[in-house]
């Protein structure tokens, strides 16, 4: 079933290019159907870039879903322009009145500083504690998961000693947790981060469940055990080249940066990626929209 986003946003002649089904606004509102409603919380500053690539993840739900995409209102945006930002996107204050079935949460590049440094975290905090009453599930995605393990469970992040940077090996730890369901044995996920979480800090709290696990990159998926909020430390959503934008954006800058971890070719930055993890990142949004939210949300959103 189709995607529904507005007529006018970028990421619909993309994805249309790709063969995705969306539907405009106004063949939409013609069915009789009650869409899924989702939220998406942007926090990074390539917006309409992430928006495609969730959007492209998303789109293979049983239902027809819904999305409203939202800012932060206490920081400018710098690298997306104001007319989209004004035209597609809605502040809290503008959506706190509303109930949804879900909520992504995405990264942002804020890790090597403190979330109380960080200049819209009050405004975080107050979605967050508005998302347990209005949002029947949140996937948190890399800082976002961060920000959101720290806000519910004081759960710290820590400087690594270099960039985990590339595309890595993963092994389910629950094969028949539905989020997992249909994922292979091994799996790759790319990361793009300076910090992590600890496996013996999470240990320590009973409502928390490690879903996989990297012997190179660490912990990637958890589960509160009631299976309402998810945290992802990778990026299932990136397209095949947004590696590869980064560490050529680096090198131009004159960082230190290192060519990433099993990402191209024989490690020449001259070739073109291979990309190994689309099918993971389209099960683990189906499996999440299916088995966690369109079968667990009530018909009437007002009695969430």
């Amino acid at each position: 079933m189709p995607i529904k986003i507005a007529n006018e946003l970028p990421a619909k002649a993309f994805l249309e290019n790709e063969n995705v089904f969306v539907m405009a606004e106004d063949r939409a509102n013609s069915q009789d159907i009650r869409p899924l409603k989702i939220l998406i919380l942007n926090l990074m500053p390539t917006k309409i870039e992430t928006e495609t690539q969730l959007l492209r993840l998303l789109s293979n739900s049983p239902l027809q879903v819904e999305i409203e995409l939202m800012q932060t209102a206490t920081h400018v945006a710098k690298n997306t322009s104001k007319e989209h930002l004004t035209k597609f996107y809605k502040t809290f204050d503008d959506i706190k009145y509303e109930k949804f079935d879900g909520m992504i949460v995405t990264g942002a590049p804020l890790e090597q500083m403190e979330f109380e440094e960080v200049d819209y975290w009050p405004e975080l905090c107050k979605i967050f504690e508005w998302a347990e009453t209005n949002v029947y599930s949140t996937f948190y995605i890399c800082w976002g998961a961060q920000a959101g393990l720290y806000y519910h469970y004081g759960l710290k992040k820590y400087p690594l000693p270099e960039k985990k940077f590339g595309v890595f090996e993963h092994h389910p730890l629950d094969l028949f947790h539905p989020l997992m369901r249909g994922l292979d044995d091994t799996y790759y996920v790319p990361h793009s981060r300076h910090t992590e979480l600890r496996m013996s800090d999470i240990a320590k709290i009973k409502d928390l469940q490690i879903l996989s696990y990297s012997p190179m990159a660490g912990v990637h998926l958890l589960s509160d055990m009631e299976c309402r909020n998810f945290y992802s430390t990778g990026h299932s959503e990136y397209d095949a080249d947004t590696l590869a934008k980064e560490y050529f954006r680096d090198k131009k800058k004159g960082l230190d940066i290192k060519i990433p971890y099993n990402y191209f070719p024989n490690d020449n930055p001259e070739k073109k990626p291979v990309i190994t993890w689309r099918s993971t990142g389209v099960l683990l949004f189906t499996n999440w929209l299916n088995y966690f939210v369109y079968q667990r949300t009530p018909y009437d959103l007002a009695s969430l």
